[in-house]
């Protein structure tokens, strides 16, 4: 199927509340104008180097989010025109991200990662890490960053219990949140493999690559 039909199939099968980021990491700039041309305008990437070549070269009605882990360096890279960083995961960061937007006179809005997966390998706070971080000064005294939601990846499994068990972990700490930082409106969680099961469980916005684009060239 061609990445059009592929798109529409997608979009037919989840709610239209739910926000759909195509991942068009490692993907050419026609198959990302081929999403493009069907109304399709959020894209995700995870390299920040190569989301600023295509921010250079493509429309600039996307709205283009870093979904990979970010390192504090290449920031400055896409804080002209990042619309949201998916996977901020330290207090550093953060700083980093706040300064960055200032020179840009942006707010750059943020989601928290929290760390869900029972493997080791995946980044992001734990929650008692979170509730700290957001009652300290450091953190208040940050005013060029906009924190709107939470992510989370699952644990890269076949099990759907365990899947579905941390993704209702993320649910219940962004509802606590929520009742002190109304601005919180983006559950991002659930990849191709997963999707479904995300939004039954409170997702707002799933992340999709390889449903849409076909299998990604390893790079």
């Amino acid at each position: 199927m061609s990445i059009e039909a592929n798109l529409k199939s997608i979009k037919a099968d989840i709610p239209d509340e739910i926000s759909l980021v195509a991942v068009s990491k490692t993907k050419p700039l026609e198959d990302i104008m081929a999403a493009y041309e069907t109304g399709h305008r959020i894209f995700g990437e995870n390299k920040v180097q190569e989301m600023v070549e295509k921010w250079e070269k493509l429309p600039k009605d996307i709205e283009w989010h870093m979904i990979g882990h970010v390192q504090r360096n290449k920031v400055k890279y896409m804080a002209e025109f990042v619309g949201l960083i998916h996977g901020v995961d330290s207090l550093k960061l953060l700083k980093e991200i706040d300064k960055q937007a200032k020179k840009y006179q942006r707010i750059i809005d943020c989601l928290l990662q929290i760390h869900i997966a029972e493997e080791d390998t995946k980044f992001g706070f734990d929650v008692n890490e979170v509730n700290e971080m957001l009652h300290s000064n450091e953190f208040k005294g940050l005013e060029n960053i906009n924190i709107i939601g939470l992510m989370g990846m699952a644990t890269f499994t076949e099990n759907e219990a365990q899947i579905r068990r941390e993704f209702k972990q993320l649910k219940s700490l962004y509802d606590t949140l929520k009742k002190s930082m109304s601005e919180l409106s983006i559950l991002s969680m659930g990849m191709s493999g997963d999707y479904r099961i995300a939004i039954e469980e409170g997702s707002t916005m799933v992340r999709i690559g390889s449903s849409i684009f076909g299998a990604r060239n390893q790079h």
